[in-house]
């Protein structure tokens, strides 16, 4: 017994470790994400996120004035500026060769070839002085390594929800969500309750038809559909796309609320029938309350389905820019901003805080209604 005790306990270790591993692994890129898209460019190029608290260091090639414009001072000829420009800044080094861009800490005195002297100050303040009266030509390269302190800016959010027209979209994604989640759960709530606790004529073979349809990959369907609804006159618009989600959602939906349902209480069912209750009231007093993991847990699946999704939208809603929904806009902030991160990771997390939102909120209902719906039938 005491073996046994032991082992278990390691499974019970093992197991928590696996499943604080898994969290870890879809956490993390998560949470970098979230502060990438607090971060502007240059933090993002000169570091990464798990560095954000710290000052970021970055190599910068300045280029002076031209040598022209020095002014004369004394028996010398001076060149003042700052690196920075108008910004702000911190110097870590300087240098003269990209070979050396750090060989000199700030305050120090560079000698260059031609005589010449620099001076690169904390602050970013430099000072070129010249032997002799420059001839004209390209102003001199300084090499500076900066450390910027960590910042973080709402200017991303800004600019993907007002000028990238991220804001439309998530108000176009929400018109298509709502009404695409909550129109199957009502329609396989009452098919449910049918093919569980009605008797007719075929039942089993529509709920061998609906599992059937399970299988059918939604890729098949979308040319028969959309010539279906060009053949009704169902054009591409919001009408046509909530048809469209509800029939690729209401095989799922039917099944799993149909097993969660046949697994309730034969004898409540049978103690309101007695009372004199009609299937409606059996299936709006008793069934829909008791069957709310179940429909907590289609719902969860059913939006996040649909809030990703980008093919359906694509071919029964169209791209104009005031129907795209979130995912062609971040589809097309991908072509066109490949390089501009911030933008991206401010995008990404607009998406997905929605689903985020919808996930935590009913988490607690997801695993007690798949396990209710998979485990027992009738």
């Amino acid at each position: 017994m005491e073996g046994m005790a032991g082992t278990r306990s390691r499974l019970v270790w093992a197991v928590n470790l696996a499943a604080l591993l898994l969290v870890l692994l879809w956490t993390i890129p998560t949470l970098g994400l979230l502060i990438s898209s607090f971060r502007d460019r240059d933090q993002i190029s000169a570091s990464g996120w798990w560095k954000a608290a710290l000052p970021a260091e970055q190599n910068v090639i300045f280029r002076a004035p031209p040598p022209e414009t020095a002014v004369p001072e004394g028996a010398a000829w001076v060149l003042d500026g700052n690196v920075f420009g108008e910004g702000g800044g911190s110097v870590a080094a300087f240098g003269l060769s990209a070979r050396e861009p750090k060989a000199f800490a700030p305050g120090d005195t560079a000698t260059g070839r031609a005589g010449d002297t620099l001076t690169v100050a904390g602050d970013g303040a430099f000072r070129i002085t010249y032997p002799q009266a420059p001839e004209a030509g390209r102003g001199d390269r300084i090499f500076v390594t900066t450390t910027t302190p960590p910042r973080l800016t709402l200017e991303n959010y800004e600019t993907v929800i007002v000028a990238q027209g991220l804001g439309r979209a998530f108000l176009n994604t929400f018109t298509v969500t709502i009404p695409a989640t909550v129109i199957p759960i009502l329609i396989a709530a009452f098919a449910a309750y049918a093919l569980a606790w009605m008797r007719f004529p075929g039942r089993a073979l529509i709920l061998a038809c609906i599992v059937g349809l399970l299988v059918v990959p939604l890729q098949m369907t979308l040319i028969p559909l959309l010539r279906l609804h060009n053949a009704i006159g169902l054009d591409k618009g919001y009408l046509g796309i909530w048809l469209a989600h509800t029939a690729f959602g209401l095989p799922m939906a039917v099944y799993l609320l149909r097993n969660y349902i046949a697994g309730l209480p034969r004898e409540i069912i049978e103690s309101a029938r007695v009372d004199g209750a009609t299937d409606f009231e059996i299936f709006r007093r008793i069934v829909l309350p008791l069957s709310f993991p179940a429909l907590a847990s289609f719902a969860i699946f059913q939006f996040l389905w649909v809030w990703n999704d980008l093919l359906v939208a694509t071919v029964f809603l169209g791209n104009a820019p005031d129907q795209l929904v979130m995912t062609g806009v971040l589809r097309e902030l991908l072509g066109s901003l490949g390089g501009e991160w911030e933008i991206l990771a401010a995008s990404a997390f607009v998406s997905i805080s929605m689903p985020l939102l919808v996930f935590f909120g009913l988490q607690r209902y997801l695993v007690r209604g798949l396990l209710a719906g998979s485990v027992k039938g009738g």
